[in-house]
């Protein structure tokens, strides 16, 4: 038996600007890796690909590798780079006899605003009888094309996300299971109107810990997989929002009882999923408070509204002119994309006091508010090329490669400053420039909620900081044009429609 493997990964923010083409799939290597290259970049990795690989290679079965295109969160995908990847993956569906698929769930193009849909779409079309299984992230936006064209589907029960690999892992044991006709996995799934926080999503906070933790239980009492999907909400599409898909043996009443039962528990505490804004300067006189006060780490001074790993720019400069006007020392920043400012230093030199204009150069037509430059004069540090192994739970085992990097010190405040969007996750973004995080009084993170898996046991305390950026957690600041209405927080309690609203099902 011949098992095709393969991956197409992208979490799409409409409101971002930033350029989703084949490159930024690539990883640095000018296009996505394929075959045995990517099988053994994948293989023993914290990954979905890496989980999918260990399950296959415990059968008496041949992997045929496939495309293995990730890229970070950004704006919807080009049109050649998603037929590139889909074309890619339908071949290799037309000569295997099953087929695992690495997926997002919230993938966007400039065509279509299910882009795993079509892709399930397209394979079923040429191969309909193809077993298929798909591992998707938590921020997954479930469709009706998605769930109705795979066999098996499992989701992350963590956010910050370290069980990728064994998500997969699950998964593979049941598609594997029902190739050898020990199991007949029976999928059901239902939305809710909510379109919950990102910032409230995390899987240590409530509510999430609790809807996580029983669709765990539920697995671990014998179903064969329940995927709470808390939805991405900068996805502005028709299904964005809250899901829930449970994946039992043969029994599509239970399955849909698990699905409800989710359902009802998320929608009753809906209001928990709401993040409240606090104002930037009163954020600083925290961190200053925070810094002050007795205890061991650094501060994180968290620049939630610009985080790659959301689809944002990473080079709006409001949470850092902030850290300099209120005179906080002793800085370590990860960080921002500028490519001309890295090339900037990178002529000067380490050593050389170099004037730059740091990032704003992206706009971002989705919003009102825009970033401008900030003008910094300041000590080239150090030049690097960017990559680095990971060290945490998320992509242990990987090769990080944030492009030509470079390191400006000004005054006590150093700042990284690189060329291919990374989250800051791993204290080994730091580590690889020569900056110790433990070292500095604050480390200032473009991040939402990953930065956890790495920096938080090493932190003080956490400071979020409300920027300017497109992942913005005050919805009054987007125009939603899509998303099916009423949707909660966009309508509160859709202005009394949703006293109405019954979960699919019941």
């Amino acid at each position: 038996m011949k098992i095709g493997i393969a991956m197409m990964s992208h979490e799409t923010n409409t409101f971002s600007p930033v350029i989703t083409d084949l490159d930024r799939f690539s990883g640095g290597h000018g296009e996505p890796l394929r075959g045995d290259t990517a099988l053994n970049t994948y293989r023993g990795t914290a990954s979905c690909l890496g989980g999918y690989i260990e399950v296959a290679e415990q059968h008496d079965v041949a992997i045929e590798m496939g495309i293995a295109a990730a890229a970070p969160p950004s704006g919807p995908v080009e049109d050649d780079a998603f037929e590139y990847m889909c074309a890619a993956i339908v071949e290799l569906s037309g000569r295997v006899d099953a087929l695992l698929l690495d997926l997002h769930g919230a993938m966007t193009t400039k065509s279509f605003d299910d882009g795993e849909g079509e892709l399930l779409r397209r394979i079923r079309a040429d191969n309909p009888a193809l077993p298929i299984a798909i591992s998707l992230d938590m921020h997954a936006n479930i469709t009706e094309l998605m769930v109705s064209n795979c066999d098996v589907l499992t989701g992350y029960h963590t956010y910050p996300h370290i069980d990728m690999d064994s998500t997969a892992v699950r998964g593979a044991r049941a598609f594997f299971a029902m190739l050898q006709g020990a199991a007949k996995p029976v999928l059901r799934w239902g939305n809710a109107p909510m379109l919950p926080h990102v910032m409230r999503q995390g899987t240590d906070d409530e509510p999430n810990a609790s809807l996580q933790a029983r669709a765990i239980a539920l697995e671990q009492a014998g179903c064969l997989g329940i995927s709470v999907f808390t939805g991405f909400p900068h996805a502005d599409i028709y299904d964005a929002g809250f899901s829930v898909v449970a994946m039992t043996e043969g029994d599509s009443e239970d399955a849909q009882g698990y699905v409800n039962e989710l359902l009802t528990s998320a929608w009753e505490a809906r209001e928990d999923f709401v993040y409240e804004v606090e104002p930037l300067p009163e954020s600083m006189q925290r961190a200053q408070a925070a810094a002050s006060a007795a205890g061991d780490g650094p501060v994180i001074v968290l620049d939630h509204y610009d985080n790659t790993a959301s689809g944002g720019t990473m080079d709006t400069t409001e949470v850092l002119s902030a850290v300099l006007e209120a005179g906080l020392e002793r800085v370590a920043v990860f960080g921002f994309y500028d490519p001309e400012v890295v090339a900037q230093m990178t002529a000067a030199g380490v050593g050389a006091t170099v004037t730059v204009e740091l990032g704003g150069k992206l706009p971002m037509p989705a919003l009102a508010e825009q970033s401008k430059p900030i003008t910094l004069t300041g000590e080239v540090k150090l030049i690097s090329n960017g990559k680095f192994q990971a060290q945490v739970a998320m992509a242990r085992g990987l090769t990080i490669n944030m492009g030509t990097s470079a390191v400006l010190s000004v005054g006590s405040v150093d700042i990284a400053i690189i060329s291919r969007h990374i989250e800051p996750y791993d204290p080994e973004c730091f580590r690889s420039l020569g900056m110790e995080p433990l070292a500095y009084d604050y480390v200032m993170l473009k991040s939402r909620i990953h930065y956890r898996v790495g920096f938080r046991d090493l932190a003080k305390e956490v400071i979020e900081c409300a920027g300017c950026g497109v992942c913005t957690s005050d919805y009054s600041q987007l125009t939603f044009d899509k998303v099916r209405r009423p949707v909660y927080p966009l309508d509160q309690d859709g202005g009394g429609a949703n006293e109405a609203w019954q979960i699919p099902g019941t």
